[in-house]
């Protein structure tokens, strides 16, 4: 038996990829967080369910490592699962049950997908940065998000505020602007791919104040990173050749 962790894609299932559907429809349980279970649980009315909520992640791997013994096993991921997903916390388990065999379906990552809203922010080089310090001190992001600005990429910021972390992003920002201008072209997009989409294009000194939850991917310019018709656009440099 199997243990397959699959991507959902960014939003509701739109942009769900084909071998992700499959291999859901295959599997005999779906387990998850309870948020992503709830994205598709209408879509899979037959299927035994196995959900845990925030902050049980270990728990959720061993339970469904434990299932996948006897039977074939989903773990759906939002986004891709080795993204900041479960892919890495299930091979780290996988040694504990020999006898299941695990495939990682990859899916649409929060940063392709809410790039594509924006326009085409990552055509060169980037960092993904989590702004969340449940599992890495603030200090350590901190010197992460300073050490990729200097060496201008485009910085894609995940988890950039919660209701008791108001001020990750603003501090990320202050990192930023020790090497980026004020001016500097950034974006943001919330529930991308999900009902509830919204974007926005704005200066990295209006980023610095800006309002944002867990729900929002933020996308910061690097020195090339312009606006061309209303899209943020990092030129390859096909044109400057």
């Amino acid at each position: 038996m199997s243990l397959y962790l699959v991507g959902l894609g960014p939003g509701g299932g739109a942009d769900m990829t084909r071998r992700a559907r499959e291999t859901l429809e295959r599997c005999t349980i779906l387990a998850g967080y309870t948020t992503y279970i709830e994205l598709i649980r209408a879509d899979y009315p037959q299927k035994e369910l196995l959900v845990t909520p925030m902050r049980r992640e270990e728990e959720r791997c061993r339970r469904a490592l434990e299932a996948a013994q006897t039977a074939d096993v989903a773990m759906v991921c939002s986004g891709d699962p080795g993204v900041y997903g479960m892919a890495g916390l299930c091979l780290e388990l996988a040694p504990e049950y020999p006898p299941v065999e695990i495939e990682v379906v990859p899916g649409v990552t929060a940063a392709t997908g809410g790039a594509a809203v924006l326009g085409a922010p990552l055509t060169h080089d980037f960092a993904v940065i989590s702004l969340s310090d449940l599992m890495t001190p603030m200090e350590l992001i901190l010197r992460r998000v300073e050490a990729a600005a200097a060496v201008d990429f485009v910085l894609c910021l995940y988890n950039p505020a919660s209701r008791a972390r108001t001020d990750h992003l603003r501090r990320a920002c202050d990192e930023i602007l020790r090497h980026r201008g004020p001016e500097t072209h950034c974006g943001w997009v919330r529930n991308a791919g999900r009902a509830g989409q919204e974007h926005r294009l704005l200066t990295l000194a209006q980023l610095r104040e800006e309002r944002v939850d867990m729900l929002t991917t933020v996308f910061v310019g690097s020195s090339q990173t312009r606006v061309v018709n209303g899209r943020l656009v990092t030129p390859r440099g096909y044109l400057q050749r």
